[in-house]
Formats: C-alpha cells, structure tokens, sequence
C-alpha cells in the first residue's frame, strides 16, 4: 500500500488494548467525527470559554490504571497506556450493564464527563447505535469495586420508578397514530444527539414491566429493539474477545435472575454479565424490564455460529 494511503474502518469495530474487533453493530469511537470523548479533560457541552478544567474540579481525569491482579512490572509496563491483549484478558471478567435515567446518550455523556467526572466504555444509544468513549483496556469510572475488572456500557432509557407515584414515563413515552407505544422526546431536548435520521423508537414491549430489584417494586418501558440487536452483538464480541468474561448473567439455586446485589464473596469469583445492581445496593439499573435471557441467548447463538462446526 503506498505511503499515505488512508485506512478506512466499515464502522462497526470496537478498540481493544488498541486493535479492532467487528461486531456487526454501528459503532461511532471517540475519534470519530460525533464521536464522545472520555479522555479529553473539558466539558463536552460547556461553551468554549466556560470548557476548561479548573484546579477546583480535582483531578483533570474520568478514568483510570486497571491495577487488580496485576504485579509491579506489569503495572509499570502498562501505566503509560501500553497494555497487550493478553494482559488485559487476564485482567476483565466482568460486563456491567446499566441504563442511563437521561433517556439519550448524548445527555448520557453531558452528564457523566462535564457534570459527575465519571465515565463508561460504552453508550448506547436509543437507535442502537454505539458510542464507544474509551478504549477498553482503561479502568472506567461507573461500577465502583468493579470497575478495575470490567467493562461497562450506559443504556439509553429513562428508567425505572415505583409504580404510582410521579415519574418521566408519561413525558418520554407516549401513542402513535396507530396506538403503538412510541418514545416521545421531550422537545427541550431538540434531536437528542439519535444518530439515525428521523428515527422513531419503540420499546420492544408494548406495555411497562413490573418488577421487583432489591426488594423494590418498580416499573419501566423496555429497551427498543434496534439496542437490543446491539447489545447482543457487542456482547458476543466482548465475550469472544476477552473470554473469561462468560456470557451469562447471576443466577440463584433456582437457575434464575438474581435480582438484588452479589454478595461480597461471590461477586468476587463472579465472571460475566452482571446489572448495576448486582454490584451495588443503591442501584436498581438495568430494571425490571431488563430482558437478560433474550440478550444471552442470542449473543451465545452468535458465538456458536462464529465457531462454525465442531
């Protein structure tokens, strides 16, 4: 190839420890023209004189070193940002899903960089589309005592809320002519940042679902399907990828959803997907409508089909 020569991605790949993965979803990397960028230290949606970081803010950073189950060498070899894959498959063993509770990733950014000083590997937007915000081998700040060993993804979804009581939902999803369940953003939000033209959402479920999260019984519209699609592929890359992270989520005795958080000893030997909630008492996140069996069988279906015949 001659010197010069641009090298052109198709728009789907994902950045491990520095490489490219596909996954067969639209992925829009911090690089990327519209892209949201983690490791820049100014407000996003600041205006330009206003942008800057102050000394008063702390550190300048939103993220960190992944230094659990590392030794001294390592931590000096990959402590200016020069991990191997190998290394960081020793190291991830977790994916922690949440959503958002600002309905859009682009709120989701403005909220999490110029507002909390955290961070999340990934965003997903309400038309499926990705957004990834750091490479994966840095230590995002968004799942406390898990953050050194996972990856995290921020979902765009306004939220759950205790049944009866005043919430979004009303605001953010409302009937279309049909009298289809349809995502309804408010106007104060403009276009929201949704990348797709025109893009009209509706949940995957007509009706909100009632369920109960750490002992609380709440309710919420499900995720649409084009992030579910998405999910399922970013999943079953990330799963492939870094493989000691198993495509499954928590179960009881009873093989089902655990629904509260881990305890400390099993979170700690625990590997694969895991909620929010599942990581800290004060959280309810991804919710009741949260469909876990969908998104596992059908990224552990994509893994298999990836492996072709045995």
């Amino acid at each position: 190839m001659a010197p010069g020569a641009p090298l052109s991605r198709t728009g789907d790949e994902i950045v491990v420890a520095g490489q490219y993965f596909h996954t067969g979803a639209p992925v829009v990397l911090w690089t990327d023209p519209g892209g949201y960028d983690a490791y820049r230290v100014e407000r996003r949606f600041a205006p330009m004189d206003e942008a800057g970081w102050r000394t008063e803010q702390g550190s300048p950073n939103r993220y960190g070193l992944r230094r659990d189950g590392l030794g001294d060498e390592d931590i000096e070899r990959v402590r200016g940002g020069g991990w191997d894959l190998e290394t960081l498959r020793r190291v991830v063993d977790q994916f922690v899903i949440h959503y958002d509770a600002c309905g859009t990733s682009r709120t989701c950014f403005r909220v999490l960089h110029d507002e909390r000083h955290l961070s999340v590997h990934f965003l997903l937007d309400i038309d499926g589309t990705i957004y990834q915000t750091l490479d994966v081998k840095e230590r995002a700040w968004h799942a406390t005592t898990s953050n050194s060993r996972s990856v995290g993804i921020e979902i765009a979804n306004i939220g759950a809320y205790a049944p009866g009581r005043a919430n979004p939902l009303d605001e953010w999803y409302g009937l279309d002519a049909r009298g289809r369940r349809v995502i309804t953003i408010p106007e104060r939000l403009g276009d929201a940042g949704v990348r797709t033209p025109g893009f009209v959402g509706h949940p995957a479920r007509h009706d909100p679902i009632v369920g109960e999260i750490q002992g609380q019984v709440l309710e919420m519209y499900d995720l649409t399907d084009e992030q579910y699609d998405s999910l399922i592929k970013l999943t079953a890359t990330l799963c492939s990828v870094l493989a000691r992270i198993e495509c499954d989520f928590p179960r009881g005795s009873d093989a089902e959803l655990v629904r509260e958080r881990l305890s400390d000893d099993v979170l700690s030997d625990y590997h694969g997907l895991l909620g929010h909630y599942h990581v800290q008492e004060n959280k309810v996140d991804p919710g009741p409508a949260f469909d876990w069996d969908r998104l596992v069988e059908r990224a552990r279906s994509m893994m298999a089909e990836a492996q072709g015949p045995r």
